[in-house]
């Protein structure tokens, strides 16, 4: 045993896995308590001030300048990249440092989002004044609409009242799940009312897996001569020839017109092995009306369709006609898979 192995099972030799357990329900608990109070008001109190703010955000020609301070300003930081992302321009800004002359980052073109719990965040002071003094509108985020923070905003989203998930009541759990919650419920809005789509989404997200996830079926596919392609009354002797060079394992058929009517894979082969194969058409063979996809579609598109029919490969078509092939071990290459 390493020497590390044997001081980690000498760290954990008297813990007690249920007391860790029940302690990890309870703070599911509490916090699935707020998610839920958050749920009712978004159909009671806050219905009104909730559809405000999406109109105001939506209407903002600037960007959406998030701030907040300590936990609640990492949640504001998530909420600016997913507001950047989901094609609202938004930018964080610390609030002390906007007191030091990040305050310069705002212009009267925009809206800012402002997190506070309480709403009585001190350094929060110099940009609700800055707001105030500029016209700059302003929505808080805050639990207590009567606090400073939401006397002064144009527009509150009173969160409900809450049981923090901490024993002591002290540190911020249930209280900042509640917040990224509705940040990310004002960021989805937004994108659904702007018709965001995956297209516009690609644009932002080029690198990682979501990336490749958002490439289309065009990027990836294989063209022109590396097609398993034969004709409708294509002896199999010949079309199985085609089928080996090109190594797909499966073969299109076109009808008269250059159209894809059928597809021959290897299971219609083993299928048919015996009943004079060699001296058979490939229209005897095919299976027809195979599945398909078009070249525009995303490439997490056309792995659903792989998936869900138990295939490794599809055919692209445009106009009923083949234009390309994508193998599931292209997806998988590309980081789709």
């Amino acid at each position: 045993m390493s020497m590390a192995a044997g001081l980690k099972r000498e760290l954990f030799s008297g813990h007690d896995s249920a007391q860790a357990i029940a302690s990890a329900m309870r703070t599911l608990e509490l916090e699935g308590e707020g998610l839920s109070a958050l749920k009712a008001a978004l159909t009671g109190d806050l219905v009104e001030s909730f559809a405000e703010a999406v109109d105001l955000l939506r209407s903002c020609r600037g960007r959406v300048i998030v701030t907040g301070m300590g936990k609640s300003g990492h949640v504001g930081l998530k909420i600016a990249a997913t507001l950047s992302s989901t094609g609202t321009p938004a930018y964080f800004v610390h609030p002390s440092e906007a007191s030091h002359g990040d305050l310069g980052m705002i212009t009267q073109q925009d809206v800012i989002l402002a997190f506070s719990w309480s709403g009585e965040t001190a350094e929060l002071g110099n940009i609700v004044s800055f707001s105030s003094r500029f016209a700059v509108p302003l929505i808080a985020v805050t639990s207590n609409r009567d606090s400073t923070l939401g006397i002064a905003a144009e527009l509150v989203l009173a969160l409900p009242q809450a049981k923090e998930a901490c024993p002591h009541g002290l540190a911020p759990t249930t209280s900042t799940v509640m917040q990224l919650a509705l940040g990310d419920c004002l960021a989805i809005a937004l994108l659904e009312s702007k018709g965001f789509t995956a297209v516009d989404f690609k644009v932002f997200h080029p690198g990682g897996q979501l990336g490749a996830r958002l490439k289309f079926v065009g990027d990836l596919m294989h063209k022109a001569d590396r097609l398993p392609l034969a004709d409708f009354d294509m002896s199999m002797a010949e079309a199985i020839v085609v089928m080996t060079e090109k190594a797909f394992g499966c073969l299109g058929v076109l009808d008269g017109d250059g159209r894809l009517a059928g597809i021959v894979t290897d299971g219609d082969l083993r299928r048919h092995m015996g009943d004079g194969l060699l001296d058979q058409r490939t229209a005897d063979i095919m299976t027809a009306n195979p599945k398909t996809v078009s070249p525009d579609i995303l490439a997490s598109a056309a792995l659903e369709v792989i998936n869900a029919s138990s295939i490794t490969a599809l055919f692209v078509v445009e106009d009923g006609r083949p234009v390309g092939i994508l193998h599931v071990h292209d997806l998988l290459r590309a980081g789709v898979a």
